[in-house]
Formats: C-alpha cells, structure tokens, sequence
C-alpha cells in the first residue's frame, strides 16, 4: 500500500513539474555560481539618446519593434525607446523545460510572442511580460531531424515568424508550410495554411519569411531558394540560387527589393509584372576557406540590413579579418568595407545594429555550442561600431566585451547597445545582459541573470518591451531585465 501511495506521489509531483515547466510556473535556478558573481557591475547609466534615421512603417507588418527577430522591414535591431539604465535592475525568469524563445515580437497589449523550439518541435507562446506565465500556446508541426546537421544548429522552421498588420503570428514551419495564427487576449487558433510542398522540394525546408510592401509573402529556404506567394491564393513562385545554401533571414524595403545573403553572395530581389521572383543584382562576398567557429554556415552569418534610404550592409567571412560591406541597394554597387576584431579570430552569425550612421558588430568567434561555454570557456571577445561616412567605412570602437550568441539590440532613448554577455569570472559560466555605451564604446554595466549552461541563450535576439525592460531567451526558459527606480 505504501509503495502504491509512494508511486502515486512520485507520478503527482512529476505530473506537477513538467506542467509548471510547460507554463513557466517556476523560475530558472541561478546556479551555485551565482554565489561568488556580483549581481550587477559597473553604475548606472544616464540616457544619451543616439539619433538614427526613420524607417518605414511596413503596411503589413504590426509595428516596428514589436513585429520580429530583427525588429522592422530593415532588420536595424534597433529600438526608438527605452531599454534598462541599469537603475536597481531586478531579474526575474520563468523555466519552460528544455525550450528556447528564438525570436519574442510583442502584441498590441504589450506580451510577448515567442516561436519556442523544444526536444520534439517548436510551439507558438502567449507570454505575460510581467510573471513570464505562458497564456496559451499553439503546436506546430514537428522537428524533422535532417542528416549531418545538428538540431542545435537547424534554422528550419524553428527560428523565424513576424506579426502581420493585424496581430496575426505567420510561421514558417518544419514541414514546408506557412502557418497564420490568431492571437487573441487568452489564446491562438490556426486561421489558415499555406502548403508550399508545389514549390519546395522534400529535401528542403523553410528559414524565414517577411511580406513584402504589396503584401506578397516572400520565404527563403535552407537549399537556396527565394519564393513568394499571394496570400489571395494565387499560385506562388519561386526560384533556386544553384549551388548555394541560406542560414539567415532577410529584408525587404519600400521600393519592392527583398535583400537575401546566401553563403556566397548578396542579392537584392523583387517580384515581376507576374508576382514571381527575379534577380536584380548580385554581389559576390569573399566567402573564405572554411566554417568558422561560431557560424553556422561557410559564409556570411549576417541578415542584411539596410541603412537610411539607399544602403544595405552585410559581413564577409574573409581571413584573417571578418569585414562590415556596405553597398547601395538599388544597384548593388559595393560603397565601403572594414576589417574588424582581432586576425585568425574574427567571425559573426547575429544580424548587424543599424543607428544613425553606424553599424554595430558582435564577436562570436570560438562559439560552436552550450559545450564551448561550459565553466570558464569563453567565445572570442569583441564588439565594433563601424561608421559609413559617405564612401567611407571607419571603425570607431572596439570593446573586449564577450557576446558568444546573443542578437544585440540598440536603444536610441538610452544610447545603450545591449548584448547577452559571458564575461570572465574564473571557472564560472555567468551570464550577464551587458549594457555598453554606443557613443563611447565604455561598457556602462552588466546585470547578472544566472549561471551555468541552462543561462546560455544560444542565438537567440534580446527584445526590448514597450514597458522598457529587457528580455532574453535561454537553452531553458526567459529572462527579464527591469528597472525598478
């Protein structure tokens, strides 16, 4: 009998934990080594607003810096508000077992949505900003294990998705569909299904996807494929970049161009009399001899971004120094470049920050998983602002900060780029959201959120609320950075 109750307890508790995990009831534990790190380092900063230029409002996207990874049409990384001045931060974090929010974009009441990839597969989730609480969440398709890549590293259908201009969450999905979720005040239903199986061969799968400024959604797949769609139902179409592969997402601007890096060129796309892709230009980049540590393709680990009216900035995979490229957008003339971070060492797959006139640049070089980060391991530091003064590139700042994955976001309000750091604290893998100034490149301070491997937050974007606190994903659940005075 006793042995029936003990079982019937065991199975209870366990019932409990996988659900409180499943809905973040529970927070993520600070690890042992979050006995012997300061909990905040530095002082805190006063508001330096870094002016930029204005970027469009797409018409089908939902509000710029609420809407993707990458925060707009651009992909600047860039935020018009506030994120933490470092006044009495409090963190707070909520466990959802092994899962991880790749991408958070923000609904019209200010809550997250999160495309969380776990063990069996990804899942959309409504999250509280506040408590972290999951509110209601929407299966999607499986993971589908794809010979010689690790599930650590596969972008397809896990990582990428974007709020249209209704609120409406569009996905790319693991088995070569577009999915249309609603997402109401307590739960999110499937509206619709777009079967690309016509168009996308079944060796293939799905990055990412954006609309375009007539509404058209273009996707791009891991085979090196660039199509769109009429969302009217409309047959798509779509062409194949031979011989080429896609680890990043893109951008699109107002003139119709949608700017896609492959590993071994730029291009800038747009759709014909038909609605059908065609290539307008072409840029080859210096592709390198290998895969560096840190990226997850033998190329260029950058989304495009675009910069004021008529520029598009990407990263080479050059030896023995990465560069920052620049070139015009409408005829793909290579305007300027700059080597940066230190020769045999140098490498990134986070998207650049665009503010102003400047781009900003994160080190990832040395990171190939949770495992090179383990205890006192570290990436590779260095972060760079390079500024494009007319038809010159120049590196103003380099800092020896660590980022090993993190996408970093910028504050005009602030002045403040954000990264999630590891810096060096002996045998301890702490994890710390770093605030550095972007006038002077000073690093202004760092918050402890937790240690140990379940803190990493592998690729994964910061995303700065409406309510001004900073979030992260980790390996295990999500982290929130706020100011309290």
């Amino acid at each position: 009998m006793r042995r029936a109750v003990l079982a019937l307890a065991i199975l209870a508790v366990s019932a409990f934990l996988l659900t409180a995990a499943d809905v973040g009831l529970m927070p993520i534990s600070p690890g042992l080594g979050a006995l012997f790190v300061p909990g905040f380092a530095g002082a805190p900063a006063t508001a330096k607003p870094f002016g930029s230029f204005s970027v469009p409002q797409h018409p089908h996207l939902a509000p710029d810096g609420s809407n993707s990874m990458h925060n707009d049409a651009y992909a600047t990384d860039s935020y018009r508000g506030p994120g933490p001045l470092g006044h009495r931060p409090r963190v707070n974090s909520a466990t959802y077992g092994v899962s991880e929010c790749a991408t958070l974009a923000f609904d019209r009441a200010g809550r997250l949505v999160g495309l969380c990839g776990g063990i069996t597969g990804p899942r959309l989730k409504l999250i509280d900003p506040g408590s972290l609480r999951v509110l209601a969440s929407q299966e999607l398709p499986g993971r589908v294990l794809r010979a010689g890549v690790s599930p650590l590293e596969d972008l397809c259908g896990g990582a990428y998705f974007y709020l249209d201009e209704a609120g409406r969450a569009v996905v790319a999905t693991t088995n070569r569909q577009i999915h249309v979720i609603e997402v109401s005040t307590s739960d999110m239903s499937l509206l619709h299904v777009y079967d690309l199986a016509y168009l996308v061969p079944q060796n293939d799968c799905l990055i990412a996807l954006l609309p375009d400024w007539s509404g058209r959604i273009w996707f791009e797949t891991s085979g090196g494929m660039v199509g769109a769609i009429d969302p009217s139902g409309a047959p798509g179409a779509a062409i194949s970049l031979p011989g080429e592969a896609i680890a990043n997402s893109f951008a699109v601007d107002e003139t119709g161009g949608v700017f896609v890096v492959t590993d071994h060129a730029l291009y800038r796309l747009e759709a014909d009399a038909a609605g059908a892709p065609r290539i307008t230009w072409r840029q080859a980049y210096d592709r390198g001899s290998r895969r560096k540590p840190g990226q997850l393709s033998h190329g260029s680990g950058t989304t495009p971004t675009l910069i004021g009216p008529d520029r598009v900035a990407i990263t080479d995979n050059a030896e023995p120094r990465m560069n920052v490229l620049v070139y015009d957008r409408i005829t793909g003339r290579p305007i300027c470049g700059a080597p940066v971070f230190a020769p045999g060492a140098s490498a990134t797959d986070n998207s650049l920050v665009a503010v102003g006139n400047s781009l900003f640049v994160e080190n990832n070089y040395g990171y190939t998983g949770p495992a090179s980060t383990m205890f006192g391991s570290h990436s590779a530091p260095g972060v760079a602002r390079v500024d494009v003064q007319g038809e010159r590139c120049e590196t103003v700042w380099t800092s020896q900060e660590v980022a090993p994955s993190s996408v970093p976001k910028a504050s005009q309000a602030t002045g403040l780029l954000y990264l999630y750091g590891k810096p060096p604290y002996g045998v301890v893998a702490a994890w710390t959201l770093t605030a550095i100034d972007m006038h002077t490149g000073k690093t202004a301070f760092r918050v402890l959120t937790g240690t140990g491997m379940p803190w990493n937050n592998h690729y994964s974007a910061i995303a700065l609320g409406p309510n001004g606190c900073a979030y992260a994903a980790t390996l295990t659940g999500l982290v929130r950075i706020c100011d309290t005075a």
